[in-house]
């Protein structure tokens, strides 16, 4: 360095890394530009000049999957939210029993149409045991549904809505960041 020369900050690193990345993009190097990219967004983090909301997004970004980049790290992020929600099915989201479906009707004397009304009662939480393999296996179930944005028809409590509500949000985005990270790391 220089005698009296500043140092370089990420303001002026992240324009250099995106030069960077541009030309082995251009060079049809998309691979090696991608580490360029991650050194990118790894200076726009840490700037100074970026609002606070934007750099926590980014953080989030980075924690979850490494800037889309880490298909490994979307992948741990996945499977320890797959298994929280199995857990939290598994203690209180599952119904006790599954709710018996009771008709009650009337028909008239002198014959004529009868009238139904079929009625089902709402889920009760569990009590006892409630990590047993037939749990499990429910719980399972509508976590796996639930990554891909589908409803698993369980009857769950109030709570086991909610879980299973979060778990349909947040699976499939960290599956996407998933798919998203290994496609970066194999297109050509």
């Amino acid at each position: 360095w220089a005698l009296g020369a500043g140092r370089a900050g990420p303001l002026q690193l992240a324009p250099v890394y995106r030069a960077l990345r541009k030309a082995f993009e251009d060079g049809k190097h998309e691979p090696g530009a991608a580490d360029f990219y991650y050194g990118e967004m790894e200076m726009r983090r840490h700037a100074d000049d970026i609002p606070r909301s934007e750099r926590g997004l980014l953080t989030a970004y980075w924690a979850l999957s490494g800037y889309g980049l880490r298909a490994s790290r979307a992948l741990a992020w996945l499977g320890t939210a797959m298994l929280l929600t199995i857990v939290l099915l598994m203690a209180v989201g599952l119904a006790k029993d599954t709710p018996k479906q009771t008709v009650t009707g009337t028909v008239p004397a002198g014959g004529g149409k009868v009238t139904f009304e079929i009625d089902k009662d709402d889920p009760k939480n569990p009590t006892g045991n409630r990590f047993t393999g037939e749990r499990f296996e429910k719980a399972l179930n509508v976590t796996l549904n639930s990554v891909v944005f589908r409803s698993s028809g369980q009857d769950l409590t109030t709570a086991g809505t909610y879980i299973e509500m979060t778990s349909r949000l947040t699976e499939p985005v960290l599956l996407g960041l998933a798919v998203l990270a290994i496609r970066n790391r194999v297109k050509r």
